[in-house]
């Protein structure tokens, strides 16, 4: 079996399986999901959120602080570009006020 660029694959490997070899039916489709209980659900999600690195209060106020920084400094450099092409589209109209 080729695949789209020409190169051979041996039969049964994964690369090589269609949908017609399945019985015609997806991968994805022919699967259901496992049941699981709440409970172990919960289980896992707190096991999963103490793997988490939580930052410190330091490095969320640093953190904090560069993102008010930047958004003041993209404003600036917004209002002076909007006011640089406001007086360049008025010359350029002939419109005085």
């Amino acid at each position: 079996m080729t695949d789209f660029r020409g190169e051979h694959f041996p039969k049964g490997t994964a690369a090589s399986v269609s949908s017609f070899e399945l019985g015609g039916e997806c991968l994805f489709g022919s699967r259901s999901m496992a049941s699981i209980s709440p409970f172990k659900f919960l289980q896992e999600v707190r096991a999963e959120a103490q793997k988490v690195t939580w930052p410190t209060r330091k490095e969320t106020t640093v953190t904090t602080m560069m993102v008010f920084l930047m958004v003041f400094l993209a404003a600036i450099f917004f209002f002076g570009a909007d006011q640089l092409m406001r007086v360049a589209v008025t010359f350029l109209l002939g419109i005085h006020s």
